[in-house]
C-alpha cells in the first residue's frame, strides 16, 4: 500500500507538471466557472420570487449548482488524458517500468481532483464577490467540496473507462455531450426540486449530481441537516468506489492486450 501511495504521488506530480505548462488551459479552467456563476446567476435570479421556491438569495442557491456542474464537466474529459498517453506510446512505456499499475490510473483521478478543488475554491471566492453568504461556514463549504470531489471521481473514472474501451475521442466527446446537460437539469442545480415536474423529481433521486447538491446544501444551511449530508455522501462514496474498481479492471484488460 505504501508503494502504491508513493507511486501515485509521483505519477500525479508528473501529470500536474504537464498541466501547469498549459497556461491557456489553466485560465479556461478558472474562467469557465465564473461564466456559469454570473451567467446563470443573473439569468435566473428572479426565480426565487416564484411561489414554492422558498425565497432567499439565488446566488446562495446557485453556488452548489455551479460547483456540481463544474465537477462533472471538468472530470468528464479525463479520458482524453488516457487517449493521449496511449497514442503517444507513453502508456506502453510506463507498463515496462516497475511502477504500481494502480498508480497510473489513480494519478489520472488525483489530477482531476486537484483541478476540481482549485475550481471549487475559485467559485467560493467569486460567490463572495457576488454577495453570496455561507451560513454553514467553513464546515459546510468543506462538505460541499468533498461532495464535488466524489462526484468528480465518479465521472473521471467513467471517462477513463470509456477512454480505455473505445480509444476514440469522438466517443468521449459524444458521451460528454449526452450526459452533461441532462444530468445537470435533471437535478436541483438551478431550480428548486419543489418546482420540478414529478417525473423529473423521481429521476433526480437516482442522479449522483443531485446527491452532491443535497449533501452540500444540507451542510450549508443555518441549521445543518447532517443526516441528509451523510446519507448522500455515503451514496457518492459507494458509487465512486464502484467506478474506480471498474476503471482499474478496464486498465488491467488493456494491459493484457498490449
Amino acid at each position: 500500500m505504501t508503494t502504491l501511495v508513493e507511486h501515485t504521488f509521483w505519477m500525479t506530480n508528473r501529470r500536474l507538471k504537464v498541466l501547469i505548462k498549459q497556461p491557456a488551459f489553466v485560465v479556461i479552467m478558472l474562467v469557465q466557472p465564473a461564466i456559469w456563476l454570473f451567467l446563470f446567476g443573473n439569468l435566473f435570479r428572479k426565480v426565487v420570487e416564484l411561489p414554492g421556491f422558498g425565497g432567499g438569495s439565488y446566488i446562495d442557491y446557485i453556488i452548489p449548482g455551479v460547483v456540481a456542474m463544474t465537477a462533472v464537466s471538468s472530470n468528464m474529459w479525463s479520458g482524453m488524458g488516457v487517449l493521449e498517453e496511449i497514442e503517444r506510446g507513453t502508456m506502453n512505456r510506463l507498463l515496462t517500468t516497475p511502477i504500481a499499475r494502480g498508480a497510473i490510473m489513480n494519478a489520472l483521478v488525483a489530477e482531476q481532483a486537484l483541478s476540481t478543488a482549485v475550481q471549487v475554491v475559485a467559485i467560493y471566492l467569486l460567490g463572495l464577490t457576488a454577495g453570496a453568504s455561507y451560513p454553514g461556514g467553513a464546515v459546510g463549504l468543506i462538505v460541499l467540496l468533498v461532495a464535488a470531489l466524489l462526484l468528480g471521481t465518479i465521472f473521471s473514472a467513467l471517462s477513463n473507462t470509456v477512454g480505455m474501451l473505445a480509444r476514440q475521442r469522438e466517443t468521449i466527446i459524444g458521451i460528454n455531450t449526452l450526459l452533461l446537460l441532462p444530468l445537470t437539469f435533471l437535478s436541483s442545480a438551478f431550480m428548486a426540486s419543489t418546482l420540478m415536474p414529478g417525473w423529473m423529481r423521481r429521476i433526480a433521486e437516482f442522479n449522483p449530481v443531485n446527491w452532491a447538491l443535497d449533501a452540500g446544501r444540507a451542510a450549508l444551511r443555518d441549521d445543518p441537516d447532517w443526516g441528509v449530508a451523510l446519507s448522500r455522501g455515503g451514496w457518492l462514496v459507494a458509487l465512486a468506489a464502484v467506478m474506480l474498481v471498474l476503471s482499474t479492471r478496464t486498465f488491467r484488460a488493456y494491459q493484457k492486450s498490449v
